[in-house]
């Protein structure tokens, strides 16, 4: 494919495309900037979006940035350049989290991506609905297990008795936030939005979902409170798929780079027919969390719980635009 210039139509298009990823509590925790002189992406951390309560060392916020960063990677190419991305690229500036810098042409070399996943950005979405329980091919958990992979993460399926374990910690983390009067504040809020974020001016709340009617799989109450008018309860999958992605170590750029191979594996499943959900409670309680790789030496660290499987298509989640993310002057540092 040849490249394209970068006019103010592939720009936006490259933004809208990280806009569109993943986030904790749908909480888009990210900037960008252009930077004029090496013409290369500026991906900063958000932090007046960070969750103080859930997510107290900012794991979950690399993550989702980590997500955009894949995203804009796959933009990048989708448009005819070869991206390099340097994470953490300035000790000095650690809000600056990642440098996606589109080089050269693709023209004439294996673009780093399936050509499916960039349609698929805009298709994905978090299905909390009840799947149908079909099996997943063989080859569809190879596929997704080599695109944690390539991101530098490793993806798992647990048999039977080990989900049903992974399970059990789930719903103990689902308990926990529902007592915590603090987490459900902060829960509520995001659900609810900010009406005195301009940024978030207009948009709806986030969409909830039903509940297990058989409390089998442990789906977040993002109010925090059971209310059977607003999350009606199913009967969901009785033999849940649900896949483990790691990571070796636990710093920064792990967690960056899961979120990378995060938003790969729930590409690729999107572009197989797939819908998926995350179960982050457990990862948001430090006991919990580690009782999902017992020996993180051996097994690595747990970094997310994807579920997956066949069935109803997600809402899409409100995004913002990409005006309000893009910052067009020189970043404060």
């Amino acid at each position: 494919m040849r490249s394209t210039p970068l006019d103010a139509e592939i720009l936006e298009a490259c933004i809208a495309a990280a806009v569109a990823a993943p986030s904790f509590f749908n909480t888009q925790p990210w900037r960008f900037r252009l930077d004029p002189d090496t013409v290369a992406f500026e991906v900063r951390a958000a932090p007046e979006r960070s969750l103080r309560h859930a997510d107290p060392a900012g794991r979950a916020l690399h993550l989702s940035v980590g997500a955009s960063v894949f995203n804009l990677r796959v933009a990048v190419s989708h448009f005819g350049w070869a991206p390099v991305v340097r994470l953490l690229p300035r000790p000095e500036d650690p809000g600056l989290l990642a440098i996606v810098r589109p080089t050269g042409s693709v023209r004439g070399h294996t673009t780093e991506h399936r050509a499916d996943l960039y349609p698929a950005i805009w298709r994905r979405h978090s299905s909390r609905f009840p799947f149908t329980g079909k099996p997943l091919p063989p080859q569809a958990r190879a596929e997704l297990a080599e695109a944690a992979h390539a991101e530098g993460a490793s993806l798992a399926f647990p048999e039977a008795a080990e989900t049903a374990r992974l399970l059990r910690v789930t719903a103990e983390a689902e308990h926990r936030n529902r007592l915590d009067a603090d987490r459900g504040t902060e829960s509520r809020r995001w659900v609810h939005r900010d009406p005195d974020d301009p940024a978030d001016a207009g948009l709806p709340r986030t969409a909830l979902g039903p509940q297990d009617a058989r409390e089998r799989v442990p789906m977040r109450d993002f109010t925090a409170e059971r209310h059977p008018d607003r999350l009606p309860a199913q009967d969901f999958e009785t033999a849940p798929v649900v896949a483990l992605l790691r990571t070796v170590h636990d710093r920064r750029t792990d967690w960056l780079r899961a979120g990378e191979a995060l938003e790969h594996v729930l590409l690729v499943a999107t572009a197989l027919g797939l819908r998926a959900s995350l179960l982050h409670q457990p990862l948001e309680w430090s006991d919990l969390r580690r009782t999902l790789s017992p020996d993180p030496d051996l097994t690595g660290h747990a970094q997310m719980l994807i579920r997956l499987g066949y069935g109803p298509e997600g809402a899409a989640t409100p995004r913002r635009a990409p005006h309000t993310v893009f910052d067009t002057g020189v970043p404060n540092r």
